[in-house]
């Protein structure tokens, strides 16, 4: 899988751009602030998923202008595609000359996995960022599985009203049932799925830290559930979770928020049975988050037969030079997208292309 030509108008700073890309990989540079980020952004936006920066729509247009514009020529699964996006009143998909309903339409299409410095937030931050890791990973494979997420979501936000609501309408007690079995069919698929992900992420993570650490550290993942809802299947699973829900109401009701489910879920990472969040290093939490990416990227390849293109935002730098040269060995026969604000951060590469930016602007 490859980008072949991707065309950008009007997105952040960036006017008009046109690039060509190689197969291999491609060079990006110049100083900060110039755009680099935003042009890896703008192809990444066409795997369906949300920005990687978390940004409201409206700030991905460029100020002189009232919508942007993506086109983007690739190959996946042998043939030659062709996709665009209008971000605007909301966002419009084309692919392959046919108008998609929602993101969904496209997710499956083009695969690619980004790391940036911010991904450092795997290791670092709350669950919340590794919660959002499994999410979008599992989405890019299984478009339903977004929907699923979806609709977990709104059934959490219906129970949570009717929490609050419930401390003074007593009559509405019994309405609990509905939305907790809503929540428990969509937590029990949810959970199933995640779990299923990261055993299979855990078979790359093992082999990809052991390379980026010399082989001197061990890396362990493994999901981690604030209310453990055991089962081997989604019908144990979907009756634990109900029975968790039901046993949490009397707390809830107090809180006035579901206290239980997937949406408090975590992603266990450890180094040598140790906590890489409190007790990693910088290098060592590095190191994990791209052992983390880089396994994203072989669950792809092992699930789709197809090699996701990568986007190493700005850390390449970053790295001491056995690291890099993991990587660079690792990543040979990608399609990848490397930013950084010196190309000779790059010294070992020899065969691709680079692009200078400035202003928005390829130089």
């Amino acid at each position: 899988m490859y980008v072949k030509q991707l065309e950008v108008k009007n997105f952040r700073n960036i006017s008009h751009i046109n690039i060509d890309p190689c197969e291999g990989i491609n060079i990006i540079y110049g100083q900060n602030a110039q755009g680099k980020t935003n042009l890896l952004e703008g192809m990444w936006l066409f795997t369906g998923c949300r920005s990687f920066r978390a940004s409201k729509d409206a700030e991905l247009i460029n100020f002189n202008s009232t919508k942007a514009n993506l086109y983007m020529d690739f190959n996946a699964y042998d043939r030659d595609q062709s996709a665009s996006l209008e971000i605007g009143e909301g966002r419009k998909f084309i692919l392959n000359g046919i108008k998609q309903k929602s993101a969904s339409g496209i997710m499956g299409e083009f695969l690619a996995v980004v790391f940036s410095p911010e991904h450092l937030s795997l290791v670092k931050d709350g669950p919340y960022e590794r919660r959002r890791f499994l999410d979008i990973a599992i989405s890019q494979l299984k478009p339903k599985y977004g929907v699923t997420l979806s609709q977990y979501n709104k059934a959490i936000a219906q129970r949570n009203v009717l929490l609050k609501d419930v401390q003074f309408h007593s009559e509405l007690y019994d309405t609990l049932d509905i939305w907790e079995e809503r929540i428990a069919f969509f937590a029990s698929e949810i959970i199933r799925q995640r779990i299923g992900y990261i055993n299979k992420l855990s078979q790359f993570t093992d082999e990809i830290y052991s390379g980026l650490s010399s082989e001197r550290e061990k890396l362990i993942i493994e999901y981690s559930q604030q209310t453990v809802v055991y089962g081997d299947d989604k019908q144990e699973l979907y009756e634990n979770m109900k029975n968790q829900l039901y046993q949490s109401r009397r707390n809830d009701i107090t809180t006035g928020f579901t206290s239980v489910g997937p949406h408090r879920d975590d992603l266990s990472i450890k180094i040598d049975s140790l906590p890489a969040r409190t007790y990693g290093s910088q290098g060592q939490q590095r190191s994990a988050a791209l052992a983390l990416k880089l396994g994203e990227a072989a669950v792809i390849r092992s699930f789709s037969g197809q090699q996701p293109v990568a986007f190493l935002d700005d850390v390449m730098s970053e790295l001491d030079v056995s690291r890099q040269n993991y990587i660079l060995n690792h990543i040979k026969d990608w399609q990848v997208f490397i930013t950084c604000c010196d190309p000779s951060a790059v010294q070992n590469l020899k065969y691709g292309k680079s692009f200078e930016i400035e202003n928005g602007r390829l130089k």
